[in-house]
């Protein structure tokens, strides 16, 4: 071998590395179950600004000066939804930055394939509103945000106004999530509407973490007056939201089909109490890893998931799995220190083989309840529970990375491949009694 060949044969695996690092996390690898893959959607992305008149604010609040004062409230929002394409325009890099172990922000890039203020395919869209987690940012999650828009949704992701590891901030925090995720998805189900955009009758919430505690309670969960998530607000702010409060209605998101709660905090603070949960009427589908260290999977996801018992419901677990289920890849910038790198990857699945777990089943439970795709509750429903009990003897001459089609005796989880299929389980619960139609 000369001398040339030798120096790219010695460079080719960090090529492929770089190459690798540089791929959009919206698009999964080759291991990836049948639904994760792209849509067939070019997709753009735009910021809005939505401005919530005379919203309370407890950050001030002073128990000497009476109830807690009120501001304009700014919210940020940025919008990923299809796009007829944008020849030759370069495709976004996501910046941002999340806090370091000791406060000071870490700053990180994600590549992206999204195109800044592309021109929007023509038609009218299921809106998605996305809340991300505590001190997160909504570009940490455009694995999901540019893979659904690609697949013919509009999702608008909410950057709220954390100030991580702030104690004095929390109870602020516990307030204006659900409040938050309420008001944007009212103002966008108007105003998308009429650009042409979605199709109000057709909206979702998705949250991780603290969003899932928002877009919980948005979708109907009822708050526990009594409880420490109502305890923890000052001047009994959060009381007037909770069950029979006189501002309870404020924060139901109307025309609701779908919601998805990732790791959802709340369990620990026994948010709904008892029987909160039975609030919730649209299908939900909750994602969580049954070795969550930050929110708990007992108290939470799992408890949920027995709770909500007027909604069609999945609980999908990661066997082993921790809290960090709903953030991108690390990025590069984040992969020098242990805290920063705790934010976005797992201590024991590979965190895109995660992101295209969660790509393959959030489509099909969307797809079903937001497009009414029934062909998509194979996807979910009548799955062995243990993924990895499934059975499938593949033919003589069946190809290795055949996906399994869920018929027969073949009882590998359907668009998964045969032997990638390990360590999930999935529980379905149908409504203990019928659910009402969403109002409008």
């Amino acid at each position: 071998m000369n001398s040339r060949l030798l120096a790219l044969a010695c460079l080719l695996p960090s090529l492929v590395a770089v190459q690798a690092a540089e791929s959009p996390p919206s698009r999964p690898g080759i291991d990836a179950p049948e639904l994760a893959a792209l849509g067939r959607y070019a997709v753009g992305v735009r910021m809005l600004t939505l401005i919530d008149r005379n919203a309370v604010d407890v950050r001030d609040f002073d128990a000497s000066k009476g109830p807690p004062p009120r501001h304009d409230r700014s919210l940020t929002v940025d919008l990923w939804y299809p796009a007829s394409g944008a020849s030759g325009a370069p495709p976004e890099t996501y910046r941002d930055a999340l806090p370091g172990e000791h406060g000071k922000p870490v700053a990180f890039e994600i590549p992206g394939l999204a195109v800044r203020g592309a021109r929007p395919a023509p038609g009218r869209y299921p809106l998605v509103v996305l809340s991300h987690g505590y001190g997160n940012a909504t570009v940490a999650m455009s694995w999901l945000t540019e893979n659904l828009a690609s697949k013919g949704y509009v999702v608008a992701a909410i950057r709220h106004q954390d100030a991580y590891g702030d104690p004095a901030s929390f109870p602020e925090v516990l307030l204006r999530r659900p409040l938050d995720i309420a008001f944007v998805a009212r103002s966008l189900q108007i105003s998308l509407a009429n650009e042409g955009l979605i199709d109000p009758d057709r909206t979702a919430l998705i949250g991780y973490s603290m969003g899932g505690y928002g877009v919980l309670t948005a979708a109907g969960a009822e708050l526990d007056p009594k409880g420490r998530a109502c305890a923890m607000v000052p001047g009994d702010s959060l009381a007037p939201y909770a069950k029979n409060g006189e501002r309870a209605a404020e924060l139901r998101v109307e025309n609701l089909k779908a919601v998805v709660a990732i790791a959802p905090f709340g369990g620990a603070l026994a948010a709904w109490g008892a029987t909160g949960m039975l609030g919730i009427r649209a299908p939900l589908l909750l994602i969580a890893g049954d070795h969550d260290r930050t929110v708990d999977y007992a108290s939470g996801a799992r408890a949920f998931f027995d709770a909500a018992g007027n909604a069609r419901r999945y609980l999908l677990t990661y066997r082993g799995g921790g809290h960090a289920l709903g953030l991108a890849p690390v990025p590069a910038q984040m992969q020098h220190d242990l805290w920063d790198l705790s934010w976005f990857e797992d201590p024991v699945w590979r965190k895109d083989r995660i992101v295209a777990i969660n790509l393959h089943m959030i489509t099909a439970f969307l797809d079903r309840h937001l497009k009414g795709d029934e062909s998509r509750a194979a996807y979910l429903d009548g799955l062995v529970p243990d993924s990895s009990s499934g059975q499938w003897t593949p033919a003589p001459g069946t190809p290795f990375g055949a996906i399994s089609p869920g018929t027969g005796d073949i009882t590998v989880w359907k668009g998964f491949h045969h032997r990638n299929v390990e360590g999930l389980e999935l529980l379905h619960a149908e409504p203990a009694e019928p659910v009402a139609p969403p109002t409008r």
